[in-house]
């Protein structure tokens, strides 16, 4: 059985942090493949921003080329919408039923666990590990819980909204993005 961690988002576009953080998953844990789950409309979020989840995936694509940990994964593109994470891991499971997944998640969304739909649900039947800086986050609400594991890794201060801008901006966003994805966005006058 491979053990497989889900590193959801909306990838918009990929950048170096979600890279750090899946490299950290891949090499600091028992998890054998981390799957980047390409979220076509966050419950949380605008869809107003968003490129086109076809462009998103591509871009990921790229960035991950020639690393055999990381795949990407569109399974939320046929989901009904808003994408709810409980609703994909029933899925995936359903779809791979001989790998035992992971999720991958924020200390940012450990805080809001308790909000998302059928939490209880997700903690009962898989196990979350929680990307964090030193002592960001506190183990409230779901954070004690026997299913959650915090891991102190090592994050860059960027996000997809901060590249949006610089790009925006007119800006280069050379070592936020990798080379591959930084050529692609340019190439194509993304964002």
């Amino acid at each position: 059985m491979a053990e497989i961690g889900l590193f959801f988002g909306s990838f918009n576009p990929v950048h170096s942090g979600h890279l750090i953080i899946a490299n950290y998953m891949a090499d600091y844990t028992h998890l054998d493949e981390i799957w980047f789950v390409v979220s076509p409309q966050n419950p949380f979020k605008s869809s107003e921003e968003l490129l086109p989840e076809a462009q998103r995936l591509a871009l990921l694509e790229l960035a991950i080329l020639g690393d055999e940990r990381f795949k990407t994964c569109d399974i939320e593109f046929n989901l009904p919408r808003p994408s709810y994470t409980a609703f994909t891991l029933a899925e995936i499971a359903k779809k791979f039923p001989l790998h035992a997944f992971t999720l991958i998640i924020g200390g940012d969304n450990l805080q809001n666990f308790h909000h998302w739909k059928d939490y209880e649900n997700i903690l009962q039947n898989h196990a979350v590990f929680v990307y964090a800086r030193t002592g960001i986050v506190e183990q409230q609400n779901v954070g004690n819980h026997a299913s959650v594991k915090l891991f102190e890794v090592p994050l860059l201060n960027i996000s997809s909204t901060y590249i949006r801008q610089t790009i925006q901006a007119k800006k280069s966003i050379r070592y936020l993005v990798p080379e591959l994805v930084r050529k692609e966005i340019e190439r194509l006058k993304l964002y």
